[in-house]
């Protein structure tokens, strides 16, 4: 038995194998994408991502708002030059709608796997559960599409798709953190002391 070579099968190869290549990734959660979290469940979208070479944990994404947000004490921490700093003088409203007094701006590299965006942060000296905020300017510019259901944020990636899963037990307790902080003379509701 032989086999005869057909050219017109190696043409509809090659252009399989171009319009694979040329394929943008589909962007999307199914129920596989729920595994590890429980549900339900209302807890915030947290990260770890690389901000200027340093792995940070607790980085919320927040999908309403505009400005991304560094606490004075995570600059700090990461030996900033005041020089690196840069005029802000525009007041923000604070979750409890108080105002907050940004003290600057910097613009730092924000790393998730390989993709790289270029980040303007506002520096508040205020207290927060969270190391940053990376809000709608990062998301639309990795092209993120997040799932606050799932705890994950997937984005294209070279091809493929790459995905950001977010950690619940970090965000209940920095939601509990936060609790104690804002009421610190009262008790959490539903969390009773047993003798």
């Amino acid at each position: 038995m032989s086999i005869a070579s057909n050219s017109k099968l190696g043409d509809l190869s090659q252009m399989s194998k171009r319009a694979r290549v040329m394929a943008i990734p589909t962007l999307g959660f199914s129920e596989e994408d729920k595994e590890g979290t429980f549900q339900p469940h209302d807890d915030a979208s947290m990260v770890t991502l690389r901000i200027k070479g340093y792995n940070l944990k607790r980085v919320l994404m927040d999908q309403g708002s505009k400005v991304e947000i560094m606490y004075l004490d995570l600059y700090k921490g990461m030996n900033l030059k005041p020089e690196d700093l840069e005029e802000y003088e525009l007041p923000l409203v604070g979750f409890g709608g108080r105002m907050v007094i940004p003290c600057r701006m910097i613009r730092l590299p924000v790393q998730a796997k390989d993709e790289e965006v270029e980040v303007n942060f506002i520096v508040v000296e205020a207290y927060s559960p969270y190391t940053a905020i990376l809000v709608r300017p990062w998301l639309h510019a990795m092209g993120v599409v997040s799932s606050t259901l799932h705890l994950k944020v997937k984005y294209p990636m070279q091809g493929r798709v790459g995905e950001l899963v977010g950690g619940q037990a970090v965000a209940i307790q920095c939601l509990v953190v936060d609790v104690k902080q804002c009421f610190p003379d009262r008790a959490l509701i539903g969390i009773e002391q047993v003798p």
